[in-house]
């Protein structure tokens, strides 16, 4: 795990969980980011990176405007020059959205050329936008011409053409940079791990026959505003014969007594961080011997995939050790065993398919990433399933788990 700065008091107060003070350093944090992308960037001989990802502008800037609205409109980007300013086009002239932030040197209004804000005109614009990128890359890209691109649609993407940019895909730059946390990120993973398990408190609290889906998801969407996070990527919590195939998002079933309840958080916390977990309830009772027999499958597969986790293995180890499913899990099995996790889910991600090499990649496991481990166990024709997900950090030494909300270790 890398290091950084020091670290401030921290804010939180027991019992409130306010994070009125933050519990580390932002700006070594944010100065740490940055620092990751332009080594990935030197790495891959790359002067110029564009990024309009919200997701990666936050890493990059730690500025934020309308996360959510931003993932379907490229309203917002930041360019990052190897040797030059980072700079910021935003939304609007709203200057006050970077006051502090030590990540951008030159805050600009976006020459916006999505169809909804400029209709037909979207070439026009979009060439204005162009001509922006063109000339920083003349003053900062040294000669060269390559720029790393994260996400642009045709328009975009042709006007920067137009200026002879080389396009290339940030993807790797991107996910390798943010792969590796610091001891700040981790006090900050920290924090929104502890905000969203008291989210599931609240949940659990709320469990009781008659309660729809929604309303109890509602619960940790209500915990994660009140406390400070930032949204849900996802919906996913089902009950009863809804959670056997998984991916079915919470809806307006009432649970009823007896019901299995599995959830995966997905949850965005404070200073942006994700909590990644699942787990699985059963509605006002004890659970029936088939329920038992699921969820005993389901913690059998996160532990031993846990187990097997050191730094230094190669996803191929990974994927060579891992539990074997039991064939009647087979068909709806989580395809997903492993994957990273950072400001969302991230690289790497270590398959479940039976085939390593025609539908995985290889890789390093390395100190410094957080993971999580996932299984979902229902049976093909099943009636109901298990959701089941850990979060770890890997150590120089070993695993050390992050996530701590309890399991149903008694019906084991």
């Amino acid at each position: 795990m890398a290091n950084e700065g020091g670290t401030h008091g921290a804010g939180r107060q027991h019992g409130a969980m306010e994070f009125s003070v933050p519990p580390t350093d932002l700006d070594a944090v944010r100065l740490y980011r940055l620092e990751r992308l332009r080594s990935e960037m030197r790495r891959r001989d790359v002067p110029g990176l564009l990024l309009f990802d919200p997701i990666n502008t936050r890493y990059a800037t730690d500025s934020t405007n309308m996360q959510v609205w931003s993932m379907h409109y490229e309203t917002r980007c930041v360019f990052i020059a190897l040797e030059g300013p980072v700079v910021l086009f935003d939304y609007a002239d709203h200057p006050h959205m970077i006051e502090g932030l030590p990540t951008v040197d030159d805050y600009r209004v976006m020459p916006v050329f999505y169809y909804f804000a400029v209709g037909h005109r979207s070439e026009e614009f979009a060439a204005k936008f162009g001509a922006e990128i063109g000339d920083l890359m003349r003053l900062h890209g040294g000669g060269s011409r390559r720029l790393a691109v994260d996400r642009l649609s045709h328009p975009g993407s042709e006007a920067l053409c137009a200026q002879g940019l080389q396009l290339l895909d940030a993807g790797a730059i991107t996910e390798h940079a943010r792969s590796i946390k610091s001891a700040g990120e981790i006090i900050l993973m920290r924090a929104a791990i502890a905000v969203c398990e008291e989210g599931c408190r609240a949940m659990r609290e709320a469990l009781r026959p008659g309660v729809t889906e929604n309303a109890l998801w509602a619960k940790l969407q209500e915990t994660n505003t009140r406390l400070g996070g930032e949204w849900l990527e996802t919906r996913l919590l089902s009950s009863g014969p809804r959670s056997n195939p998984w991916f079915r998002e919470a809806s307006m079933r009432q649970i009823e007594a007896g019901d299995m309840v599995s959830f995966d958080t997905d949850l965005i916390g404070p200073y942006g961080y994700c909590c990644d977990i699942s787990r699985a309830w059963v509605c006002g009772g004890r659970p029936s011997d088939e329920q038992r027999r699921l969820y005993a499958a389901a913690f059998a597969q996160v532990a031993h995939n846990t187990a097997i986790l050191r730094p230094g293995m190669s996803f191929r180890e990974v994927a060579e050790r891992r539990w074997p499913i039991p064939e009647e899990f087979l068909a709806n099995r989580y395809t997903g065993m492993i994957h990273g996790v950072g400001l969302a889910d991230e690289y790497p991600a270590i398959g479940s398919l039976p085939n390593f090499e025609t539908e995985d990649y290889d890789g390093t496991i390395e100190p410094g990433m957080t993971l999580c481990i996932e299984s979902y166990i229902g049976a093909e024709g099943g009636r109901e399933g298990v959701k089941l997900e850990e979060q770890v950090l890997v150590t120089e030494t070993g695993i050390e788990p992050l996530s701590s909300y309890p399991l149903e270790t008694d019906w084991l």
